[in-house]
């Protein structure tokens, strides 16, 4: 059997129930190589201001090491934050036919791919894409640069369109890249809520009538959840309600912008093992990110999974692939102040067709599985080593 190491910083809720699959279909060996450090385990999350230690198992079912992070900073958030000096000889030890990375950017991934490429297939996933380029002589070097960095790889796995082009700009050729959905864990998101669902919207204290539109994520620029509130204050419209769910710098001022309007509802940071709950209890769920940086945004597939209708700006990453005009949902522009009242009024006219998107979105997510992105995977090492 084909061993393929996997080489990524942190568990994520995202990634776990990927490394847990191929694990049990016993297609490829893996075993997966933590470089953030155990540390990473519960860890304080700037963007929602609270540690966050997922309620779901991120470490169950798979088998994983840890190496042993010396950076005076660790984390990802900036190339310096992982230094694991024993990685490469732990990899070794482990003796893989492949190797999978994701992210290049810090010190010891990049040192990793320059160390094996040659040595091993490198497989590369990454979910970056052109919807923020800059331009001029700093793009310029940059794309000098990118091009050298994907010189290291031999496949990259990407999510959808969007990145698939970026990779393209940046030196990969057609067979070099293979599709791997973005996914979740459908099946959890999709299974049945409706007591608690109804629960949460009667302690809202809203009618059964009353259309609800939900935000769930980081209160961060980045996000842009201040101008949903201000799309929605703008519209003024009897039984439409917004709820916020989650924390972070932008809270202060959007709750009290907020004040004096009938409602709009703020919940903290919920874990995942709520989110099915709240996801099932809105009508409409809305990602106004602006970026820069919206690589993806798995909370779309969370919501479509739960068979909700969904309306995202045009800087979100998976929009082009997940958001069927007028079937499941919107897409509105980030460019344009007035699109977001716009389109945010439309979807809310009637109740009944939210449900019908909804029920369109929960059909469009099933295709993007992690059994597809296992698959993939499996794929694509049996096919190269």
């Amino acid at each position: 059997m084909k061993r393929l190491a996997i080489i990524t910083t942190h568990p994520i809720q995202y990634y776990a129930p990927v490394f847990k699959l191929l694990h049990e279909r016993r297609q490829i060996e893996i075993m997966v190589f933590y470089t953030w450090g155990e540390a990473s385990k519960v860890k304080f999350d700037p963007g929602f201001g609270t540690t966050v230690g997922w309620d779901i198992p991120t470490l169950e079912g798979y088998p994983h090491s840890w190496a042993i992070n010396t950076a005076s900073d660790p984390g990802t958030h900036h190339f310096n934050g992982v230094i694991t000096p024993g990685l490469i000889k732990q990899v070794q030890e482990w003796s893989p036919n492949a190797l999978l990375v994701y992210g290049w950017a810090y010190r010891s991934h990049l040192k990793v791919l320059r160390h094996f490429k040659g040595r091993l297939p490198i497989f590369f996933r990454g979910d970056s894409n052109l919807l923020d380029e800059p331009h001029g002589p700093k793009a310029f070097l940059r794309a000098i640069f990118l091009n050298w960095i994907y010189r290291h790889i031999d496949y990259a796995l990407y999510p959808g369109k969007n990145t698939k082009a970026y990779f393209e700009k940046f030196g990969l050729k057609e067979q070099q890249l293979a599709f791997a959905p973005h996914a979740i864990d459908n099946e959890r998101f999709a299974a049945d809520k409706t007591t608690e669902a109804a629960a949460l919207r009667q302690n809202l204290k809203l009618k059964k009538s009353d259309i609800l539109v939900l935000f769930a994520g980081k209160f961060e620029n980045k996000k842009s959840p201040l101008e949903l509130l201000e799309a929605y204050i703008l519209l003024k419209k009897p039984g439409l309600h917004l709820l916020f769910v989650g924390n972070g710098e932008l809270e202060e001022e959007m709750k009290t912008k907020a004040a004096a309007m009938h409602g709009v509802h703020f919940i903290n940071f919920q874990n995942q093992s709520i989110m099915p709950v709240i996801y099932q209890a809105c009508d409409l769920f809305c990602l106004p990110s602006k970026g820069p940086g919206e690589t993806w945004g798995l909370a779309v597939n969370e919501a479509m999974a739960c068979s909700k209708a969904v309306l995202v700006s045009n800087k979100v990453g998976c929009a082009i692939d997940l958001v069927k005009k007028g079937q499941n949902g919107d897409i509105f522009d980030c460019d344009n102040p007035n699109d977001l009242a716009l389109k945010l009024d439309q979807l809310t006219k009637s109740k009944d067709k939210l449900i019908e998107m909804g029920n369109n979105a929960g059909s469009v997510i099933q295709e993007w599985s992690l059994l597809r992105f296992a698959e993939a995977i499996e794929k694509k090492v049996n096919e190269t080593v």
